[in-house]
């Protein structure tokens, strides 16, 4: 692998930390490690101007959602916001395993960013995660006075499958199934549960997300449901009419094909498209700032796309 100096020193702690792969463990098991490797990984949160959680009330359940304001704002302020959903693979994560992100995208863009707390698979399988994301975008648009949102400059935004689930809500959204969505960031998302693409099945050993792991994932929230355009957005008839997007991909991870291949479809059917690549880093280094200096430039170029793209 020809990676970023950075991230094979991250690789290399790694190896030798002996970290056993997510598909060799009880989910239960896989979120701890996962949630410890966050917190280890991560650099110090940035202050914002507001933070707080709350309970949006889905159609089977409680939401848990985290609400933040960028610094320098007041609260009287109408702003647009970032409707987010964490990745994790449908299994891992939480408002807090994403916390610092939210915050480095509410002060980037300064907008609002809504966090999204949607059920885990295997507990919850799919679409329950699609249901909660958007119960909870919908629950945005109603609320846009209350929560002082700009109705006509909301995004959806995740990582991952929460990639994934951005697709998804912009979809929904182009159908009538959700008000208007403005803008949609897609970081390296899972697009295709099918895993046709050559990266999706060569993706070995020795980095975080490999192939074996991305199926552990994709089998314990979606199995048999592979083809659904709502578990594989790039198996949706058309994407034309979906909001204008930024789509990032990284080279050294099973997603990298089919994202790519899907901001190409994007802009081949009509969608206004920001495609960034990074060759040389691996799935998730957007939330290893604390060793991945590469990080803080991902997360500042697409924080600049998002306030762009919203206007």
């Amino acid at each position: 692998m020809n990676v970023d100096p950075d991230t094979q020193a991250l690789l290399d702690l790694i190896k030798t930390a002996d970290r056993p792969p997510f598909e060799t463990l009880s989910p239960a098991e896989a979120r701890e490690v996962y949630a410890a490797s966050r917190r280890l990984l991560q650099p110090a949160p940035e202050e914002v101007a507001e933070v707080h959680d709350t309970i949006v009330q889905g159609l089977l359940g409680p939401i848990p959602v985290r609400i933040y304001r960028a610094a320098g704002t007041e609260a009287y302020e109408v702003l647009p916001a970032l409707v987010f959903y964490h990745g994790g693979g449908w299994v891992l994560g939480d408002l807090d395993s994403h916390d610092v992100v939210c915050r480095r995208f509410a002060n980037t863009a300064r907008c609002r960013v809504i966090s999204v707390d949607y059920r885990l698979a295997p507990e919850h399988v799919f679409p329950a995660a699609v249901d909660d994301c958007a119960a909870v975008t919908k629950w945005v648009f109603d609320n846009t006075v209350a929560l002082g949102v700009d109705p006509k400059r909301v995004a959806a935004g995740g990582d991952s499958a929460g990639g994934n689930l951005a697709a998804v809500m912009a979809l929904m959204s182009r159908d009538g199934d959700l008000p208007p969505i403005a803008f949609q960031m897609l970081i390296y998302p899972a697009v295709d549960m099918a895993m046709t693409t050559v990266s999706s099945t060569n993706c070995g050993p020795g980095v975080p997300l490999t192939s074996a792991t991305m199926k552990w994932f994709i089998d314990l929230y979606a199995k048999g449901h592979e083809t659904d355009w709502r578990a594989s957005p790039i198996r949706a008839a058309s994407l034309a009419g979906t909001a204008p997007a930024l789509v990032l991909t990284c080279g050294v991870d099973p997603l990298h094909d089919e994202g790519i291949d899907y901001a190409k479809r994007l802009e081949r059917e009509g969608v206004r498209v920001r495609q960034m690549h990074f060759s040389d880093q691996i799935h998730g280094f957007i939330g290893n700032g604390k060793m991945i200096r590469a990080a803080e430039e991902a997360l500042d170029i697409a924080g600049r796309a998002l306030r762009l793209g919203l206007g």
